[in-house]
């Protein structure tokens, strides 16, 4: 039983994080915090050891000075960016450079789903605030949806996932 909660919590974490940026354009640190603690939980029941969980963070860390030099240069949003780092974390060694190989190909089709929204879909076929707001030029590009979608994707191929399913 506190296996499965502890399988789904990066799944769910995930969707919010990325329904959220959506509907807000902002991603809540207390969201990549709870992965992050999540992910501890998980490499504790699925007995990673050292080396392995410090391989996990190590990815985290190298993604997270990536991507703030990304946001420093405003091209990424500060919750982004850690989300992508916290992310980062439960993908490990093995699925890192697939993680970010996801993360540009579900980034660029995002942006140009954006574009195509924002130059053939009126402002008024959407009236909601989320969708007017997204709407707008220079409102910027909700990336938690495809940082949300490359580690979805991932997931099932992670390391925590195949101990703690076996």
């Amino acid at each position: 039983m506190i296996e499965t909660a502890i399988l789904l919590s990066f799944p769910v974490a995930m969707t919010f994080a990325a329904a959220n940026d959506l509907f807000t354009m902002r991603i809540p640190n207390k969201i990549s915090l709870a992965i992050i603690a999540a992910f501890f939980v998980a490499a504790i029941m699925a007995r990673l050891n050292l080396e392995m969980t410090g391989l996990h963070l190590a990815c985290g860390a190298g993604v997270l000075v990536f991507s703030f030099v990304l946001f420093q240069m405003n091209m990424l949003g500060g919750g982004d960016a850690k989300l992508m780092a916290a992310s980062a974390v439960w993908m490990g060694v093995d699925q890192i450079l697939f993680f970010i190989a996801y993360l540009t190909i579900f980034g660029g089709i995002l942006a140009l789903a954006i574009v195509f929204y924002r130059r053939y879909i009126p402002a008024t076929a959407l009236p909601q605030g989320w969708a007017t707001r997204l709407h707008v030029q220079g409102t910027g590009i909700p990336y938690g949806i495809a940082i949300s979608a490359a580690a979805l994707m991932l997931y099932p191929q992670t390391p925590l996932f195949q101990a703690l399913t076996t």
